[in-house]
């Protein structure tokens, strides 16, 4: 069977994957999305399902005010045979781009089984992000983290790979800090993992930034310590010189064994660019690739058997037929419901826990009701759960009932990257006109409010939003058949890490209400659809 790349589409960056009781787990990165961390696990490399993720309180993170793209960084998760426990290490950024500096606070949480619970976190340390951990076949553990220096500029901020032993009794860092690797030529050396075969530890780092340069690296030692020297034909992958293949970006990976042992497999972050531009609105996503050992080193297998160290277009599993990207993962529904939880799955608040008194379905059974929030622009407290665009053609729908009696109270459908760059269909109210559905334009350059429409007031309004590639539109209607076309033609490849300022995120579609007088004026969802066409 051919299981096209990449496996988990959308925003799906940074990956990390382990191998844990003959299935194996992938961690991604959430960014200023709560819960923190993606999960999803295996038995075959060909159907990923999603498992709740881990850090659901505040308890365990606590992102109020983080700016865009902060929040959290490239997680790690690995797994201890001998204490039989998953260790997460995650660093929730609260700065990255204000100045020379980054505050990147590292945290571990542990717990018995991938559901958890999961511990309170443990504090490592701040000197740097992308942090990992390693359990060697002597009971030590090790902790491993790239190092920020504000001092210098450019490439040279990243400034090298930190390594220092972690003492699980003492929940604490001892011992010396080594610097193991200050990466190769590539530069900007970060998300480090090690991992040790045959006698060598072996070090994969990401270089080359997250764009289209972006690649991992790869090392090799007899001792933890270092020296290591790097891979002859160093990098292990990347696309960067590859303009004829669309998987793009590619690099910060991690490598595990297969789910029955046999074979070594990499899983690394890319980007698709819409046809015709160098945008990738779907974000960073995560593609897989098998791993062939040749004189002591790891190479990119090719479908066609050759070793070359571009992602491949497939990797070959079991079974007949094929998996096209991202269809071998496994969503709750195709239409969501609000009479359980398993939506839960697909879609996530900023910043903020999914709580009762913000988001419940509870008030009125069946429904999700969102009490409104702060503005779109917040960074503290906003009414929206969304979920992650995973197509480049889908539609998305909503029916709501709302009742707004200020200009301040707005409800509907949004479509966004970050707070500066969105599209919201909104249904709110005017003095002059009443109820009024409308739609209002974030970007950069400025905030465009289109021209308003009068609607009728007690009813019921569905709001339906069509994306095709480069464009998309807002529709609306008042019976639930018969759909007027909004303006204006939205850009949705703006919705993206290229466009605007750099970010490292992705685009989202989903239901959102405002109430900038009292924080608490309601709209009530009856269900939400997504799918891919």
């Amino acid at each position: 069977m051919k299981v096209y790349n990449p496996i988990l589409t959308g925003f799906h960056a940074d990956p990390s994957i382990v191998n844990a009781n003959g299935e194996c787990f992938i961690a991604n990165s959430t960014f200023e999305w709560f819960p923190g961390v993606e999960l999803h696990r295996s038995k075959d490399l060909k159907n990923w399902q999603p498992v709740a993720s881990p850090l659901q309180t505040k308890t365990l993170l606590d992102m109020a005010g983080n700016k865009a793209s902060c929040g959290i960084w490239a997680p790690c998760l690995t797994y201890c045979e001998s204490e039989k426990l998953f260790y997460l290490i995650y660093t929730n950024v609260r700065s990255w781009n204000a100045g020379p500096w980054k505050d990147c606070p590292n945290y571990l949480t542990t717990a018995p089984s991938i559901e958890g619970p999961w511990s309170d976190p443990v504090f490592m340390n701040a000197s740097g992000f992308d942090a990992s951990m390693f359990h060697d076949d002597d009971g030590k553990h090790w902790y491993i983290n790239m190092e920020w220096d504000y001092r210098q500029t450019g490439p040279r901020q990243f400034s090298g790979i930190l390594l220092q032993e972690y003492d699980a009794k003492q929940k604490k860092l001892v011992g010396p800090i080594h610097k193991i690797f200050r990466g190769t030529d590539i530069g900007l050396v970060e998300g480090p993992h090690l991992y040790k075969r045959d006698g060598y530890y072996y070090i994969f780092a990401a270089e080359g930034g997250t764009c289209y340069e972006h690649a991992i690296s790869c090392g090799r030692s007899k001792s933890i310590t270092g020296p290591y020297e790097v891979h002859p034909c160093n990098p292990l992958i990347s696309s960067y010189g590859h303009d004829e293949i669309w998987l793009q970006r590619a690099g910060h990976g991690a490598m595990c064994k297969s789910p029955d042992g046999k074979k070594d497999y990499l899983v690394y972050l890319c980007g698709r660019p819409v046809e015709g531009t160098e945008r990738c609105i779907l974000g960073r996503e995560t593609g897989i690739a098998e791993l062939e050992w040749k004189d002591g080193w790891p190479f990119v297998k090719q479908p066609d058997g050759s070793l070359q160290n571009f992602p491949p277009e497939y990797i070959e599993v079991e079974g007949e037929g094929e998996i096209l990207p991202g269809h071998g993962a496994i969503h709750p529904a195709e239409k969501y419901t609000f009479d359980n939880d398993d939506w839960k799955l697909d879609f996530k608040t900023l910043r903020i826990p999914m709580t009762e008194d913000r988001f419940s379905t509870k008030e009125r059974p069946g429904w999700l009701r969102i009490h409104g929030g702060q503005s779109p622009v917040s960074t503290f407290e906003q009414g929206l759960v969304a979920r992650r665009q995973t197509d480049f053609a889908f539609e998305a729908e909503t029916k709501l009932e709302f009742n707004p009696t200020d200009f301040q109270h707005f409800a509907g459908m949004v479509y966004r990257y970050d707070e500066e760059t969105q599209y919201l269909c909104v249904v709110t109210h005017d003095e002059k006109l009443g109820k009024v559905i409308n739609v209002m334009t974030i970007m950069p350059e400025g905030f465009i409010r289109e021209v308003e429409i009068p609607i009728e007031e007690n009813k019921p309004v569905w709001i339906k939003l069509k994306v095709d590639g480069k464009k998309g539109f807002f529709w609306w209607s008042q019976d639930g058949i018969n759909f007027r076309q909004m303006r204006p033609l939205l850009d949705a490849t703006k919705l993206s890490d290229e466009y605007g300022g750099q970010g490292f995120t992705g685009a989202f579609v989903g239901m959102y209400c405002a109430d900038m007088v009292q924080y608490t004026n309601p709209c009530d969802f009856e269900y939400f659809i997504y799918k891919r066409v």
